[in-house]
């Protein structure tokens, strides 16, 4: 069986701006706001720190998520209190991407990228609450959004050795996206954030057996429009896979997700607010055009969820040269 090895100088895999997509969370009901990260988890899957081919390329994902709370559940935002959350997103994110010849930092490899997104977002909250002794103001509301979301360029560093890879990144939110205080759904953030960390690749040569995992944290400045800040994170992707033929693999990815400080600013109403969660489902990958496209299938479902809605999400994601 031909394995990776001899396949990967052939292979645009996804470079930063595909796997690590910048996503922000989204609407403003998917922010720590709203009990989940601007961090996405899932951001991250096989092949995260491999090397890939020089040049341009362009990666493509449709993202699709289902996420709710019970209603007993209380989340900040836009400036209230919502009780019970069910949001659902359809969301496509472009990612340019360019990874240089020339070698750094001890023979690394380094790849620029900048993600646009655009899409719908739809929300859906039991109640509004929005004194301090927690006066139901209104029931049932529901909101809808579409349009162009935040920007988030990103950079990355990767080196190899043998079956060994290594990389680390940076990407930070840049707020440019549709937002509304009073919205209950938005695709914009309404604030900076910055995220880095680092991962590792274990590629097997002889069986084409393959591991990654990338750890992050993630910092957020404040909201200027709700006087909120989102507490810091920390974030773990890790994905498991192998190859079946000289062109398609599977295995199972998941995330780990926990927000290490909590939220602050006078729009935190509910205080020392910390969110977590966890994640596990399977993953499919196809190389095409003689290694030069990729494309990949993968779903998580979502447990464990502490002050977070929880669901679950899947990501298409194509990868071509330019």
């Amino acid at each position: 069986m031909e394995t990776y090895n001899s396949l990967k100088k052939k292979v645009m895999f996804p470079l930063l701006g595909i796997s690590i997509l910048a996503l922000n969370s989204p609407s403003s009901a998917l922010a720590d706001e709203g009990g989940v990260s601007f961090w996405l988890p899932g951001q991250f899957g096989s092949f995260s720190a491999a090397p890939v081919s020089e040049g341009w390329s362009l990666g493509a994902v449709y993202y699709h998520l289902s996420a709710d709370a019970e209603s007993s559940r209380e989340f900040p935002l836009g400036g209230n209190i919502v009780a019970g959350l069910d949001t659902r997103a359809d969301l496509l994110f472009l990612a340019p991407s360019y990874a240089f010849s020339d070698p750094i930092w001890n023979g690394g490899q380094l790849s620029l990228s900048i993600t646009g997104v655009a899409g719908q977002v739809d929300v859906a909250v039991d109640s509004t609450l929005t004194r301090v002794d927690s006066t139901t103001a209104t029931r049932h509301l529901s909101d809808s959004s579409s349009g162009i979301g935040d920007l988030y360029p990103a950079a990355t560093v990767r080196w190899n050795s043998g079956v060994h890879n290594y990389m680390t990144y940076a990407m930070a939110g840049v707020p440019v996206g549709e937002y509304s205080k009073d919205a209950l759904a938005n695709i914009g953030t309404n604030h900076w954030a910055l995220d880095i960390g680092g991962g590792y690749t274990y590629l097997n040569n002889d069986n084409g057996r393959e591991f990654s995992g990338v750890l992050g944290v993630n910092y957020n400045f404040e909201n200027p429009d709700t006087d909120y800040q989102n507490g810091v994170s920390m974030h773990f992707d890790w994905a498991a896979s192998q190859f079946l033929s000289e062109s398609f693999h599977l295995g199972l990815v998941g995330y780990v997700y926990q927000q290490v400080t909590g939220d602050s600013g006078k729009g935190a109403k509910l205080g020392d607010f910390k969110s977590s969660v966890a994640s596990v489902g399977p993953e499919f990958g196809w190389l095409m055009g003689d290694g030069k496209w990729y494309l990949n299938l993968k779903g998580y479902y979502e447990f464990d969820a502490d002050k977070r809605p929880e669901g679950w999400n899947t990501w298409l994601t194509l990868s071509a040269p330019l």
